[in-house]
């Protein structure tokens, strides 16, 4: 954690310089690749990687995989990890259910 006045993390430094490119960007504008701005940084490709973490979840951009990060639209996205994690839930909900049935005797004496 860094003092008042102190450095800022690298990677906050890499989305507070990209936050001013968006201002001058158009939303789906292409952001330049992660190889482009770990040489304009000079930072490595994880601390690039985090920076670029910070503006998705401020939902300042939107990743479309191996096609780059483009400028948001500003419309609310999904969390797909969020989402994985809650199907993951019910189906742990559901097979808990199955389970519970097929460990009950037939009720019709069967």
């Amino acid at each position: 954690m860094t003092g008042a006045g102190g450095p800022k993390p690298k990677a906050v430094q890499v989305a507070d310089a990209l936050r001013k490119d968006i201002e001058k960007m158009k939303p789906g504008d292409k952001l330049p690749s992660q190889r482009e701005l770990i040489d304009r940084f000079g930072f490595a490709s994880q601390t690039v990687q985090n920076g670029l973490a910070l503006l998705r979840a401020e939902g300042a951009i939107v990743s479309a995989g191996n096609l780059g990060n483009f400028v948001s639209d500003g419309a609310p996205t999904s969390d797909v990890h969020d989402d994985i994690k809650d199907l993951r839930s019910r189906i742990d909900e559901l097979a808990d259910r199955v389970a519970a049935l097929e460990k009950r005797p037939d009720s019709d004496g069967a």
